[in-house]
């Protein structure tokens, strides 16, 4: 029967007793033929026939889908983008149809293009492009075997393409050992063992002359319902061992009795025909052609090819394939040091240096026993063209390899503290410290020593987070001064930064110290540049308050937003965006994030772009734009599916005690207090304390919400979120009735608002003043919050001056001048989504006398989340593919959410979509869905 027509169960000795997996299989298929999209990873030990079920699906799929399969090969595991160049390889002519920067990102990984660093965010965007294009009308399947040795980067891209997908027709499957922490995300297959029955029917297939009772039961437990082991193991057997002379051999691990066993059965070939197979297994692109060439350099003929390919075990079409992974690795395993040098030799002579200089490079060098700088400055050239790439891992194993293969002991050096650089900077800081301590026994200059010092400081912080990297990082700025006095000062600002982020966590003593180290390193200095200013403005905050640091913190702001930055500066916006903050500028911050994020992007830091966008999600939330700042966070996270780094969910606990999502915000509250403590991070502490307050505040919960705020009482000196929380507690105090409390919270308030003099600043402290004040004098202070809330267009804060402003109206008798107030608040926090305050109006507008009627839900109200996206970019003028590209989808699915949208709305294209979108902008969009209320006066 044919398996691509007929029942999914097929009978095949190698998928035996895989009903369930071979039904998962199908449906899968069935699924993308029919035009939508799915990934699963298949997991399970070596032999235990994940690569029979690829196979099945491979062959199911091929009558009606494309199929594009691929084996990832671990000697390529350390060049960039390798084994997503192998699966694209077939799909590049549709490339020219992907939006420029994805088009680019992509040519630039595969070294197709001379360009920086491609962001990985992008190609992970552009291969979800070039899938929904290759797929066309037809749908497309590939596969991916042996995906554990896919290189982080390919790795990378793929699980953020598979995590996409949705209606393109494209289905993604891929086999590994045990799943990847890059690929957790996505659904999983466990494939394990047969069962008894069925391994004995196995083996009595692949045995069947007999075998002995106890050489059978010893087989089968061994093998644990291994098929490949049930398979491979008794043909490794001598006849007085099935006999019954069988002796278990249960210390060798069972992936090494099945390569063993392969090995034996492949020891009757010629020698020559066994050099072929190594061959074939040391060059993992597959390539007939080239695989031709070398073995013709190596004196191997066809006759070679014809017993190679007659044992079974080399398939050879239009790429050059074995029957079995695992055949690969225990032939190249197995084969000695001489042999593998040989042909990765004649490998490196037929690769062309234009062609595919990298690959050639690697070859060269595997081939390649004693030192010789030729090979090492060939590789140290590949490290060059991977870091264009954005490879720093490929970057770090061409220059660790070039370090091994450098004659002199100072270039070896030099070499060894950049694949140490590369090594960290690709997120690998244990690997970079073992190459430091390497580095300590070669001759170094001053310059050298001081910049081990600092990758060893930064290496370590990076692992441990403790209040000892503060330190180290000091004592290696100050090696740098005078040496490198540019790398100084951005080492000077890691270590502030390691200081403080520690917050009411770290260590007092140990911010005083780097603080005025930095004052005295920079005394004197009259430097106009952004990232100097910066730093010593920040040192000045930290060692001598608010009022030493003002005046130097709004110059480095001036900086930042008129200077050209360069790539240090960059790296440190953030610090200007956060003095925006204490200095309570909203126009400064909003124009520091928005050019930190434009920049970012532009360069493609993705180290960068995380920590940019969180401060435009604040921004953003300030301007009451709150489905920009979940787009936002969207961003984020999308960076961390590519990077791998996790970040704190700080965005979304904000947006959900914004949006009143109680249960929501909790959970992420419980999440991000323990990692905090566990870090030594006391920002995320002050920021759990800040939200939570928001949230209760909002929902009325005011005692709930004073425990919150009380929290960060002691640590107000340290801006930021402990300073905003000063507001929240003197809300939820005057609530609660305590009014020592609330005149406490507002003293300290007072201190860092009152300084600073901006209209948010004493909006901010009028606005808590009002609170503590009755009659005609809290009246006029309101009004005065109000107004300056309203210049500086911050709407949350103006909507929520005006509640309070109304529950001061109702408590002094006055309903109908409270609605009114009441009704604008409710109207602005309904219109922006601040739900639990819009909410906290509502009752008090009824509370006032007001009747509320529930608007029905209209046609919009009937969109998803990502319909309601997609609309209302379609709607400002973006094409489906700049729709893809900003929410992280493909262009078809795009396409595929606005023909829901327009069939919901009962309209026939863009152009009315602003008509009937219009009810939008007068809703809330509460927890899932719209919340529309209409409050109507009481006749």
């Amino acid at each position: 029967m044919n398996p691509s027509e007929g029942d999914s169960v097929t009978e095949t000795a190698p998928l035996r007793g895989r009903h369930r997996e071979l039904a998962e299989l199908d449906a899968l298929v069935d699924r993308v033929r029919a035009g939508h999209s799915g990934a699963v990873v298949v997991s399970g030990e070596a032999g235990v026939g994940k690569t029979a079920l690829l196979d099945h699906a491979a062959a199911r799929a091929a009558a009606h889908v494309r199929v594009e399969r691929v084996v990832a090969s671990e000697s390529e595991m350390e060049l960039a983008y390798a084994g997503l160049q192998q699966l694209c390889g077939h799909m590049m002519s549709s490339a020219g149809r992907l939006p420029a920067p994805q088009r680019e990102a992509i040519e630039a990984a595969f070294g197709l293009r001379q360009a920086s660093a491609p962001s990985p965010f992008l190609v992970g965007l552009a291969l979800l492009g070039l899938l929904t294009e290759a797929a066309g009308d037809r749908a497309l399947l590939c596969v991916v075997d042996d995906a554990q040795w896919l290189d982080e980067a390919s790795a990378r891209a793929v699980a953020f393409a598979a995590r996409r997908l949705d209606v393109e027709g494209v289905a993604i499957v891929l086999a590994m050992r045990t799943v990847a922490e890059v690929f957790a995300g996505l659904r999983q297959m466990v494939v394990e063992g047969v069962g008894h029955d069925d391994a004995r029917e196995l083996l009595r297939l692949s045995a069947p002359g007999g075998l002995d009772r106890r050489v059978r039961d010893q087989l089968i437990a061994e093998a644990r319902g291994n098929p490949l082991a049930l398979r491979e193991l008794p043909r490794s057997l001598s006849p007085a061992e099935i006999a019954g002379g069988f002796a278990l051999i249960g210390a060798m691990p069972l992936e090494s009795r099945i390569e063993q066993s392969l090995v034996a059965q492949l020891e009757p070939l010629p020698e020559s025909a066994r050099l072929l197979l190594l061959l074939a297994a040391a060059d993992p692109t597959g390539d007939p052609g080239l695989l031709w060439r070398a073995s013709a350099a190596l004196g191997l003929g066809l006759e070679d090819f014809d017993a190679a390919k007659d044992a079974d075990a080399l398939v050879v079409g239009t790429r050059v394939g074995f029957r079995h992974p695992l055949v690969r690795s225990a032939v190249y395993r197995s084969a000695s040091p001489q042999d593998r040098r040989r042909v990765h030799a004649a490998l490196a002579d037929v690769t062309g240096v234009d062609h595919d200089p990298d690959r050639r490079a690697w070859h060269r060098a595997s081939a390649t026993l004693h030192p010789d700088e030729e090979v090492a400055a060939d590789l140290e050239r590949s490290a060059v063209r991977a870091r264009t790439r954005g490879g720093a891992a490929a970057a770090g194993a061409f220059l660790e390899r070039a370090a091994e293969l450098t004659p002199e002991p100072v270039r070896r050096g030099q070499r060894l503290i950049a694949a140490a650089e590369a090594k960290h900077e690709a997120g690998a800081p244990e690997a970079a410290l073992r190459l430091l301590d390497t580095a300590r026994d070669h001759p170094l200059t001053a310059l050298q020593q001081a910049l081990v010092a600092r990758l060893r400081a930064r290496a370590g912080y990076a692992l441990r987070r403790d209040s000892g990297g503060a330190r180290l990082l000091l004592a290696a700025a100050q090696g740098l001064e005078g040496l490198d006095p540019v790398l100084a000062r951005d080492t000077y600002i890691e270590a502030l930064s390691a200081a403080i982020y520690g917050g009411r966590l770290g260590d007092a003593e140990q911010v005083a110290a780097v603080s005025n180290a930095i004052l005295e390193a920079t005394a004197g200095e009259e430097s106009d540049r952004a990232r100097d200013l910066i730093l010593r403005g920040q040192a000045l905050l930290a060692a001598k308050g608010q009022e030493a640091a003002l005046e130097t913190l709004r110059r480095a702001q001036r900086a930042f937003l008129e200077q050209a930055p360069d790539s240090l500066e960059l790296h440190w916006m953030w610090f200007a965006s956060r003095a925006a903050q204490d200095l309570w500028d909203a126009r400064g911050l909003r124009a520091l994030a928005d050019r930190q994020v434009e920049l970012a992007r532009a360069e493609g830091v993705v180290t960068v772009l995380p920590i940019a966008l969180s401060l435009l999600m604040v921004a953003q939330t300030v301007d009451g734009e709150l489905d920009a700042a979940e787009a936002s966070c969207d961003e984020i996270d999308a960076i961390k599916d590519v990077t791998g780094h996790p970040l704190p969910q700080y965005g979304r606990f904000f947006l959900a005690a914004y949006r009143g999502q109680a249960d929501e915000a909790e959970r992420l509250a419980e999440q991000i207090r323990p990692d905090a403590l566990a870090r030594g991070e006391g920002y995320g502490l002050s920021a759990v304390n800040f939200g939570e307050a928001i949230l209760y505040n909002g929902l009325g919960r005011f005692p709930e919400a004073v425990t919150s705020g009380r929290r960060e009482l002691p640590y107000t000196h340290e801006l930021n979120h402990a300073m905003r929380t000063l507001l929240e507690l003197v809300e939820a105090a005057a609530h609660t009735g305590e009014r020592a409390l609330a005149e406490e919270a507002f003293e300290r308030l007072a201190s860092v608002t009152r300084p600073v003099g901006t209209n948010w600043a004493l909006a901010v402290l009028t606005m808590a003043e009002a609170q503590l004040r009755e009659g005609d004098e809290a009246q006029a202070l309101y009004r005065d919050a109000i107004e300056r809330f309203e210049r500086e267009r911050i709407p949350i804060m103006v909507g929520r001056c005006r509640l309070l402003y109304g529950e001061e109206l109702r408590r002094q008798g006055r309903p109908s001048d409270a609605r009114e107030e009441l009704r604008a608040a409710y109207e602005v926090l309904s219109g922006i989504g601040l739900n639990g305050f819009a909410e906290r109006a509502a009752r008090e507008l009824r509370a006032s006398g007001e009747t509320l009627r529930v608007r029905g839900h209209g046609s919009a109200a009937r969109l998803t989340d990502q319909e309601l996206n997609v609309a209302r970019l379609a709607r400002e003028g973006l094409t489906n593919r700049d729709i893809g590209a900003r929410l992280f989808i493909s262009a078809r699915t795009a396409e595929y959410h606005l023909r829901k949208v327009f069939m919901k709305l009962g309209i026939r294209g863009r152009a009315e979509l602003k008509s009937a979108l219009a009810e939008l902008d007068h809703t809330a969009p509460g927890v899932g869905r719209p919340l529309v209320t209409e409050p109507m006066t009481e006749s």
